[in-house]
């Protein structure tokens, strides 16, 4: 796009008069409290139906969410202008995914203003990072097209950081996280019931001979969108290669997903950035509607090493959990977008960054395998963290990470590294699994010069395996090698994503602490 279609001049919702001296000093002395006192100041000062005098920290918390959402909603105003003014089909694509995730940050911030949807300090907190992540994911579609123009990005820039002045307050609210026992507010007594059983009765079943209700997944999902209520709904995909795309969205909420195993039950497409696709929509499968389960199923993405991003699997979904399942891929393999999510027994293949994204994911008993990449070096994992306060990282525990066969027979010339910190507060760590000998001494590898290397939490705790010596390891200022295991705790399933408090409704074994 060219730089005059891209500028948009950010202007307050209200045309009013100049608020009173003492108000201005008072919402400046309240503002200054903030990572990004400016745009506080500015928006609050032209806005006067935020009212005042702030009568405490609670006041102008619940003012700087309204604030947030106000201005969301006018950028996704400003956002739909461009439409008409993309030149070709890849501006295009990457506007598309501006609409779409425009729509979701406004939903998550939403459900935090909302008074009559009652949430923990923790769960605002999630949907405040996942709004974050949404308009960063915005900005890296015309990124990754080669539109360098920076003045898309401002149009969200102070959104942006409205929503960083949030995460802010709220984590001051709580400090460190602290979960209490208990389903998620949205999960009901009679969605544990359903999954209590360890073969659950489909609602529907895809079969590609005929025999089922539907010959395609997507079939399948559209029937599901149909249903009355929003509980557990679940569909029976038998063995067969599904060459599609599925997308599960909002509004589809408890869909699981049951294959009749990895290798046997394929979903499989071709989708990717070197195709003229962005990364976020190459997903074979994409899912956001919260409470998501899939099991005994492959997703795959076939474009192969030359095509860059091509992406297996996209979860926006919170609480989404993913058992004995397989994600196959080079570049993007993983995409763990956003919100809090578990996986267990699991394979993922893949070369670049291979799982990535700005989830709060576990992955416990998985097995991760790195492939001949094109260009002589792997990275594992590729974290999206782009604000100290957002509650999201990558935990991978008791798996095992080894080479594929034909990277084997080359890995001499490879190089395979834990992760590169993709964004500037880049969060992983590895704890109690197995390191083989495809592990470079160094462990990780930057991402551009002295990127994010003080202020990333990179973190190696009681590995085993030729590839977990943590001797010739880096020595950037944000790695450390984990000694106590109170530290390493933190990023358990109990610790990390209240595993205890939602994992058991799931019927998915899994290990609460370290």
């Amino acid at each position: 796009m060219e730089f005059a279609i891209l500028t948009l001049v950010i202007t307050s919702f209200f045309i009013s008069p100049a608020i009173s001296g003492n108000s201005r000093a008072e919402i400046k002395a309240w503002c200054a409290r903030t990572p990004y006192p400016q745009p506080c100041e500015h928006f609050m000062e032209h806005n006067p139906k935020y009212g005042f005098p702030i009568k405490g920290k609670s006041d102008f918390f619940k003012m700087s969410m309204q604030l947030a959402l106000d201005r969301a909603m006018h950028a996704r105003v400003n956002t739909y202008s461009l439409g008409t003014k993309c030149r070709n089909a890849k501006e295009k694509a990457a506007w598309a995914d501006c609409l779409e995730l425009y729509e979701n940050t406004i939903m998550k911030i939403n459900k935090t203003v909302d008074p009559s949807t009652k949430c923990t300090s923790v769960e605002m907190q999630t949907w405040l990072s996942t709004a974050l992540t949404n308009l960063e994911t915005c900005k890296r579609g015309f990124i990754d097209f080669g539109v360098t123009d920076y003045v898309f990005p401002l149009m969200s820039n102070n959104v942006t950081k409205l929503i960083s002045n949030t995460l802010y307050l709220n984590k001051g609210s709580y400090g460190e996280p602290s979960y209490k026992e208990g389903f998620p507010t949205w999960v009901s007594p009679g969605d544990r019931k359903l999954l209590q059983s360890s073969s659950p009765r489909p609602n529907i079943v895809v079969a590609q001979d005929g025999s089922g209700n539907y010959k395609t997944v997507k079939e399948a999902i559209t029937a599901a969108g149909k249903r009355s209520g929003s509980g557990r709904y679940v569909i029976h995909v038998k063995q067969g290669t599904y060459r599609e795309n599925v997308d599960i969205g909002n509004g589809l909420k408890n869909i699981m997903l049951v294959g009749d195993g990895i290798g046997k039950t394929i979903i499989t497409g071709s989708k990717s950035a070197g195709g003229g696709t962005t990364t976020f929509k190459s997903a074979t499968v994409a899912v956001v509607g919260d409470g998501f389960i899939a099991r005994g199923i492959t997703f795959r993405n076939t474009a192969g090493p030359e095509n860059h991003q091509a992406v297996a699997l996209r979860s926006g979904s919170d609480l989404s959990v993913f058992y004995q399942c397989s994600f196959e891929g080079y570049q993007d393999t993983l995409y763990v977008h956003s919100e809090r999510q578990f996986y267990r027994e699991c394979d993922i293949y893949g070369t670049v960054d291979f799982i990535f994204g700005n989830a709060a994911v576990v992955f416990q008993n998985c097995n991760i395998y790195a492939r001949k990449p094109p260009n002589r070096t792997n990275t594992l994992t590729a974290q999206g963290r782009t604000d100290p306060n957002q509650n999201t990282g990558i935990s991978i525990h008791n798996c095992r990470v080894t080479a594929t066969s034909e990277l084997k027979q080359v890995q001499s010339s490879v190089r395979t590294y834990l992760g590169r910190p993709w964004q500037q507060y880049s969060r992983t760590v590895f704890m109690k699994t197995f390191l083989d000998n495809l592990i470079d001494p160094a462990g990780w590898m930057p991402w551009s010069g002295n990127f994010a290397l003080d202020t990333l939490y990179y973190g190696e705790y009681m590995n085993t395996g030729a590839g977990s010596s943590t001797s010739r390891r880096v020595k950037w200022k944000g790695y450390r090698v984990i000694t106590s295991a109170s530290e390493a705790s933190r990023f358990t399933p109990g610790n990390f994503i209240a595993a205890n408090s939602w994992l058991p409704g799931t019927n998915v074994p899994f290990t609460s602490g370290l």
